[in-house]
């Protein structure tokens, strides 16, 4: 039978001739591998500064750490996102409070933003003030999903008015931009995943964009403990006397062999997305023919990267009348297609239904219908540079024949 994985990265011989490299240099810890990955992903997305580290949600705790979040604070956050954006928020103490999304994009919805803010916060002084706990509202961290950007001039127009902070987390997002201004060019600190089943990779991997040169000097500190001085810095001089360290900091450092994997994986991430997006495109084309499926759209101005092909299966069109039904057959096509040998995923969760967050904050399911229903009807097919034009004709004709 036919295997068709969700996923697959794109290797050739390039990662193992610079991997091999950086092993045969005996510097495997972070080192200038990880510098020319930084300088080489700040460069493509026109930001000053990349601060490579193990994972976006560690880029996006440091970066919340050191832009001054504390327990005293509320961060909102949209709630059809993986875990991890809310968990991050969760590590400083503060609260992760999540809002609803649209179901087009996938992203954050300002108009239920806005409105929540001005329902749940009252002014006090220059400060929103949680009506209910008392906590202060520093932030919102909008995150672009499956390979867009959110609204985010729309998010920083809110965030303006309200005075709070805005982190953008654009783990899925690695080049998407709006009318040729990449993510991170918005003039918020921005986070990127490397995970393996991001466009690029380095197994795992994340990094924080800035313009700000103190942000991005205090994440390069914190990533190493607090240290004053790097460990390629220490090494460059007289390297025996440990450095100072004058602040907690944490171990989020990428090694050099990872960073090896990321110089190789940029050196052909425009030719990794051309592919991507063409197989995007044969998708678009083809799955008129599949009529219970709504495929990812790509709001106005925007270049949509496809990180995933993420569709929602549409349940009125397949003659249900809530959406539990409809999330019903969903699951039942999906377990079809892993059957016949087509991987799926749906397209993420829904944060607020999750256990932890379900329990400790009191969330209902229909409390963000939009986010409720991204996570009951999404579907993820797949998508990825080396995807054959037979292995997708496949995909197709198994949807086809799956309701």
């Amino acid at each position: 039978m036919r295997q068709v994985p969700v996923f697959a990265p794109h290797f050739d011989m390039l990662e193992n001739e610079l991997i091999a490299k950086c092993l045969q240099s005996g510097w495997v810890a972070q080192g200038p591998m990880v510098a020319e990955f930084e300088k080489m992903v700040a460069d493509y997305e026109g930001v000053k500064h990349g601060v490579a580290v193990t994972s976006c949600t560690t880029a996006i705790h440091l970066a919340l750490v050191a832009m001054g979040l504390e327990s005293k604070h509320d961060v909102l956050i949209p709630s059809f996102t993986f875990i991890a954006t809310a968990n991050a928020v969760e590590y400083t103490g503060a609260t992760a409070v999540l809002v609803d999304v649209r179901t087009d994009t996938y992203c954050i919805d300002t108009v239920f933003l806005e409105k929540y803010i001005d329902e749940r916060y009252v002014k006090n002084a220059n400060v929103w003030v949680n009506r209910k706990t008392g906590k202060e509202l520093w932030g919102v961290i909008p995150v672009g999903l499956f390979g867009i950007c959110a609204d985010i001039h729309e998010v920083n127009r809110i965030a303006k008015q309200y005075n709070i902070h805005v982190l953008e987390d654009n783990a899925c997002a690695l080049g998407a931009n709006i009318d040729g201004v990449h993510e991170g060019g918005f003039g918020n600190p921005t986070c990127l995943s490397f995970h393996a089943r991001k466009s690029i990779t380095t197994g795992e991997g994340g990094m924080v964009l800035t313009n700000d040169t103190d942000l991005a000097n205090t994440i390069r500190k914190l990533r190493t403990h607090g240290a004053s001085v790097s460990a390629t810095e220490r090494h460059a001089g007289r390297g025996f006397l440990m450095p100072n360290f004058d602040e907690l900091g944490y171990n989020y450092r990428m090694t050099d062999v990872q960073g090896a994997m990321g110089v190789a994986q940029m050196r052909k991430y425009n030719t990794i997305l051309e592919k991507k997006r063409a197989v995007a495109k044969r998708y678009d084309d083809m799955l008129t023919a599949v009529p219970f499926l709504q495929i990812p759209t790509t709001p106005s101005r925007q270049s949509h990267t496809y990180q995933s092909y993420v569709c929602m299966v549409d349940y009125v069109a397949m003659g249900c009348k809530t959406i539990e039904e409809g999330n019903l057959l969903r699951n039942k096509l999906m377990a079809f297609l892993e059957d016949n040998g087509v991987s799926t995923r749906q397209g993420t969760h829904a944060v607020h239904m999750l256990g932890y967050y379900r329990n400790r904050y009191g969330y209902k399911p229909n409390e963000l219908p939009g986010a409720y229903a991204c996570d009951k009807l999404s579907i993820a097919i797949p998508l990825y540079a080396d995807l054959s034009t037979s292995d997708q004709d496949y995909v197709i004709e198994t949807l086809k024949s799956g309701i």
